[in-house]
């Protein structure tokens, strides 16, 4: 099962931080999920996770569903939203 990290920048660490459970429910069958911050303070995070099939998973972050979209927007996410796949 590969490793997938999401990156992206975001409104405030503290609120983003604490819609982990929202994201973990919105990716069925991740595992391992890891929640990063950028150590130079900046704005910027990574989410680590493995999932089920790939595919599926960048087909949904490449269109996302309206709720997901709106979950992201309320967790302070601010595009663009870059997908890396272990090679």
């Amino acid at each position: 099962m590969p490793r997938i990290v999401v990156t992206h920048a975001i409104q405030d660490p503290e609120r983003w931080l604490g819609g982990r459970a929202e994201r973990l429910a919105a990716v069925p069958g991740a595992r391992n999920v890891t929640d990063l911050l950028a150590l130079d303070g900046s704005h910027h995070a990574a989410v680590a996770l493995e999932v089920d099939d790939v595919e599926a998973f960048t087909a949904m972050m490449a269109t996302m569903p309206p709720d997901v979209a709106a979950q992201a927007e309320s967790h302070g996410v601010i595009p663009p939203i870059t997908v890396f796949v272990e090679a």
